[in-house]
């Protein structure tokens, strides 16, 4: 794709970023860079990880909102600050204001995760949880702002904030100057716009990968009708990056900046995410990990040296937990298993030491024994299996029917 072409000038400039830089400086973190020997193996190249995780307030969301709000004349900072949002862009809206001595207030959806409630209120915002989904609550914000005066600060559709984001691409270049390719997740679109525009000013030739949830994918199908186009009930466990339609800012510069959009799987985002646990040592969110899914789902297609932009870290811990399983469990590494026996003194025992001699770990047993679908001496037993792989797995499955169990799928 062709950059600063004379009949679509990003309304993003260098200068832009480079300002919200200075801006920054003493506020935002320069996050580290981390390599990674597990993904340099991999992909045959180097690999490092931006850290955005280790950013203040978990995300890269305050860059944007510092630098959005830090633009305010006095008479709109006098009116206050409101904005809508499910976790990351509240607690950076709530602490930017606190720095900047401005009032905000934040809008919350019912069903936010508690941790990210409590720390949004914690860094100074005044929290009003309103509706089941974050369009709800991004229309309760903006009713406030028409009603109030108060300046509503978008999560990602205005140039202040991808000015702000794009610092990350200037810090990404001076701690790897040789890097080839950059990953980066995309939902709204204000990070990846951001990088684009800062990297591709100083260095056309670096490749910009976005990543989408494919339950979330807006800029596909955007992408190829040439403007913004909604999707319908995006769903995925990423929420960072669930946005059902792309900012129209951010847009024209992914168009004319970004070289390609791949999407992932849910699979391969919990994979991903519990690579980055156990290989990194780093907490990522879902949306967080979605450039290592790509990075996972096709290792071959990047050419290094390539930085992969972790952009939050913000997990619920009940989320995290499911995740983490749904992860072990595509790697073959988790395993439910029902079954029916006879029900009968030492019949569990039995089944235990089955599963003992093929050397699979029992975490958890669930055992019914009265329910209308068993027969009068038959027991239903639901276990939760640690194992080691996709052929252990096959093993197990294999050891529970030689034994004569009735395996329910």
């Amino acid at each position: 794709m062709s950059y600063s072409t004379a009949d679509s000038l990003p309304p993003v400039t260098l200068d832009d970023v480079r300002g919200a830089q200075k801006m920054l400086s003493g506020v935002a973190r320069v996050t580290a860079m981390e390599g990674s020997r597990h993904l340099t193996q991999l992909v045959g190249a180097p690999v490092h990880l931006k850290c955005e995780n280790l950013q203040r307030t978990g995300s890269f969301k305050l860059r944007g909102a510092y630098v959005r709000i830090a633009g305010l004349l006095p008479e709109e900072r006098a009116a206050g600050v409101v904005a809508a949002s499910a976790g990351n862009h509240a607690q950076g809206v709530a602490l930017a204001s606190s720095l900047l001595g401005v009032r905000s207030t934040v809008f919350m959806p019912k069903g936010a995760p508690l941790p990210k409630i409590s720390a949004t209120k914690d860094y100074g915002a005044q929290v009003r949880l309103h509706g089941q989904v974050v369009d709800e609550t991004l229309a309760a914000a903006q009713e406030y702002a028409a009603e109030t005066g108060a300046v509503f600060i978008h999560p990602f559709d205005h140039p202040d904030i991808i000015a702000g984001q794009g610092t990350v691409g200037l810090e990404l270049l001076e701690q790897c100057p040789e890097v080839r390719t950059i990953v980066v997740g995309i939902g709204g679109g204000g990070l990846a716009a951001g990088i684009a525009m800062a990297v591709k000013s100083l260095r056309p030739d670096v490749r910009i990968v976005g990543v989408q949830a494919a339950g979330a994918a807006a800029y596909p199908p955007s992408l190829a009708a040439g403007h913004p186009v909604a999707v319908d009930n995006p769903a995925t466990m990423a929420d960072g990056i669930k946005v059902g339609r792309p900012g129209d800012v951010p847009f024209r510069i992914i168009g004319d900046l970004v070289d390609e959009v791949r999407t992932v799987s849910e699979d391969e985002l919990a994979t991903a995410l519990l690579l980055c646990l156990e290989r990194a040592k780093l907490v990522v969110e879902p949306a967080g990990a979605s450039p290592v899914a790509a990075l996972l789902s096709d290792p071959g297609a990047f050419e290094g040296p390539v930085v992969a932009v972790l952009s939050g870290g913000n997990v619920d811990p009940v989320l995290l937990q499911r995740v983490l399983r749904h992860g072990m469990a595509a790697q073959g590494r988790y395993l439910a298993v029902r079954l029916r026996l006879t029900d009968r003194p030492g019949a569990l025992a039995t089944l235990l030491g089955v599963l003992s001699a093929v050397d699979a770990n029992v975490l958890d047993v669930s055992h019914v024994r009265t329910d209308p679908r068993l027969g009068l001496a038959e027991a239903e037993v639901e276990l939760h299996l640690e194992t080691k792989g996709p052929a252990h797995c096959v093993e197990v499955g294999h050891a529970l029917r030689e034994a004569g169990y009735t395996v329910i799928d």
